[in-house]
């Protein structure tokens, strides 16, 4: 009875042991691993290749605890004749031995477990005796950039901004007075004449600013009668004006007549009436106001203690201007000067730069010298 039992359960042993051999076998044989190399230099690549048998409720791995081995690429999962294949391209860049571990793989619900693979990763040996030696290099510099510059072109620009606008002011200013202390270098009548004679080129009524014209007309004939006979004439109104000179006359400090006075009135009131009544008078009476204050620049002359002063004389007088001399524009001075500015900048720009240019020059001489 006892003997019975006991074979009974040795039986179910082997039975069990029996059934796992067979389940494990048959794992192994539905998933195969296989390499094409199992040693490499450092840095040259091997394919590993998973293949299992069936096409249906399979999950295949992601390679996991690669030590020492990295995976460069992997293929899309391929399927011949009733099997799963994917491909792995893996490297390594430490010598040594390494071991794909076991991978795991699911195949109908059920976890089947890949052989592990040994792959050596052998070193390169170089011979030194026949490598050619070589100096050992300085360090190099790096290329110069538009931001190691772009500061010092700032400064630049900002200086020649600065400096071209105060010469523009200043020049303009010297310019102006000097065409001022010119003017002032006539005499009153002279300039008078002179005055006219350029308000006739500037054509300003012909162009229809006749308000403009009549204002530059009356402040002719004004400032010729402040400098001429010392009368405050550009601030008067015209009928204290004409009042002030009425009274000159009477006390003869100045030679004129009524006739005079009277068309200096109108002149003025025509004047009054173009710039703050909106006037227009016709060609015509234009001229003829042109006329009447020339006339009145004839006829307004100051009393002369010595001998009284001939009119026509005066008239014949010659108007001797001085002589223009063309100066170059002002654009010219501004480039030249900029240009000036440029070239000290740039000087100044290529001393700061010198003292890193010589170690590196040194360095590329040196190494001339080792190479021949």
């Amino acid at each position: 009875m006892l003997k019975s039992k006991f074979k009974q359960i040795l039986m179910m042993k082997k039975l069990v042991f029996l059934t796992f051999l067979f389940s494990s076998f048959l794992g192994f044989s539905q998933v195969k691993v296989e390499v094409d190399t199992t040693s490499i230099r450092i840095g040259e690549q091997f394919q590993y290749k998973l293949s299992v048998d069936g096409i249906d409720n399979i999950i295949l791995p992601h390679l996991k605890n690669l030590k020492g081995l990295e995976i460069i690429d992997s293929t899309k999962v391929d399927t011949i004749k009733n099997q799963l294949i994917k491909k792995y391209l893996l490297t390594g860049f430490d010598s040594g031995s390494f071991y794909i571990p076991q991978q795991q793989v699911f195949i109908r619900n059920q976890a089947y477990l890949t052989d592990s693979l040994l792959i050596n990763v052998a070193t390169v040996a170089i011979d030194t005796t026949k490598v050619k030696k070589f100096p050992i290099k300085s360090i190099k510099a790096e290329p110069v950039t538009w931001d190691d510059y772009k500061h010092i072109v700032y400064w630049i620009l900002g200086i020649i901004l600065v400096v071209g606008t105060v010469l523009y002011f200043a020049l303009r200013r010297k310019e102006d007075s000097e065409t001022r202390s010119s003017a002032s270098l006539l005499p009153p009548y002279q300039e008078a004449l002179l005055n006219l004679s350029q308000l006739d080129k500037k054509q300003l009524w012909q162009n229809n600013q006749v308000k403009e014209y009549y204002t530059e007309l009356t402040n002719i004939v004004r400032h010729y009668i402040e400098r001429e006979l010392h009368v405050r004439a550009m601030e008067r109104t015209t009928d204290g004006l004409i009042e002030n000179l009425a009274d000159f006359k009477e006390s003869n400090a100045i030679i004129t007549d009524a006739a005079t006075l009277d068309k200096l009135k109108k002149l003025l009131q025509e004047s009054d009436l173009v710039k703050f009544a909106k006037s227009k008078p016709l060609a015509i009476e234009i001229e003829n106001d042109r006329k009447i204050a020339e006339f009145i620049i004839n006829n307004l002359q100051p009393k002369v203690s010595d001998s009284a002063i001939d009119v026509a004389h005066i008239q014949q007088v010659t108007i001797v201007q001085k002589p223009v001399i063309k100066k170059p524009p002002f654009l010219i001075k501004f480039l030249i000067i900029a240009g000036i500015i440029g070239i000290i900048c740039l000087l100044i720009l290529a001393f700061l730069e010198l003292p890193k240019l010589v170690p590196q020059m040194s360095n590329v001489l040196n190494l001339n010298q080792n190479v021949g």
